[in-house]
């Protein structure tokens, strides 16, 4: 149950994502809603408190090196995402291509359970 509920939050986060990002390719005054600046934040902490969860649940806990790597993708989603949303110019571009990636590598490392998936 919480395994599911997690993988369709974090589906709900880069969806949302997507979607924002192309508000900010056509009419950037979408994003300035309040709705759109709280409901990722909702998303996300809900996400990570399953995560954390689920982490907890498994024999060994935070310490194995898939966890470790979806950790390190999350990081490097975070960071193009805020590139992409905040970005000018060819950097906007490049922020959604490494945020999709990261999200990508997130995901398969999520269902192989091997951070070297690729």
């Amino acid at each position: 149950m919480l395994k599911a509920l997690h993988f369709a939050l974090a589906m709900l986060t880069v969806t949302g994502f997507v979607i924002r990002a192309g508000w900010s390719y056509v009419s950037p005054d979408l994003l300035q809603a309040r709705w759109v600046k709280t409901a990722p934040h909702v998303v996300d902490s809900l996400l990570l408190l399953l995560g954390v969860l689920l982490a907890l649940s498994l024999p060994g806990g935070f310490w194995q090196g898939w966890l470790l790597a979806k950790l390190a993708g999350l990081l490097a989603y975070i960071g193009f995402g805020v590139l992409t949303l905040r970005g000018r110019g060819p950097w906007r571009g490049l922020g959604l291509a490494g945020a999709l990636l990261s999200a990508g590598y997130i995901f398969a490392v999520a269902f192989s359970r091997d951070p070297w998936v690729f």
